[in-house]
């Protein structure tokens, strides 16, 4: 399960559907520009279809990143260690990342989905349920948390006595 190849197929996964949202954004917004600004019409679905697929971007990016070990961090502490000392605190550093991404996003964002989905909010333009665009917060947090458990259980093969 928090094999190698699984990494890197899920890495895939999520590189593909960051690059294919990024486009459609693209499309979108570049369709909201000429309809405003050649046809005198401008859409009423874009400005607010932008607004969700960039949040969906924002989440699912920030889980690749984290994925990929690239987060923003302040690392002065952890260049400085060496040895079992360095490998320790990696794995603190990970584990209060679970935390995060379990207490915040898991946990924080279902009761968003919930309370979302059980007054049937709805948005303006498009009618779709708010569930649906907040449900990229717990799913992110959930990918957020398999990456990490992937880079502690990669820790625990490459190093003996954490």
């Amino acid at each position: 399960m928090f094999s190698e190849k699984m990494k890197i197929f899920t890495d895939k996964i999520m590189s593909s559907a960051l690059i294919m949202l990024m486009g459609l954004m693209v499309l979108n917004v570049t369709w909201q520009v000429l309809s405003r600004y050649l046809l005198q019409s401008p859409s009423s679905f874009t400005d607010e279809l932008s607004r969700y697929m960039l949040i969906w971007l924002g989440m699912l990016g920030a889980a690749y990143v984290a994925g990929q070990n690239q987060h923003l961090a302040i690392d002065i502490v952890l260049r400085r260690l060496e040895g079992q000392a360095k490998a320790r605190l990696q794995l603190l550093i990970n584990v209060l990342i679970i935390f995060f991404a379990l207490i915040a996003m898991v946990f924080g964002g279902s009761n968003l989905v919930y309370i979302t989905m059980m007054l049937g909010q709805k948005s303006a333009t498009l009618q779709i349920p708010l569930a649906i665009v907040y449900g990229i917060i717990p799913f992110s947090g959930l990918l957020v948390i398999y990456y990490q458990l992937v880079f502690i259980f990669q820790m625990m093969r490459t190093s003996k006595g954490i």
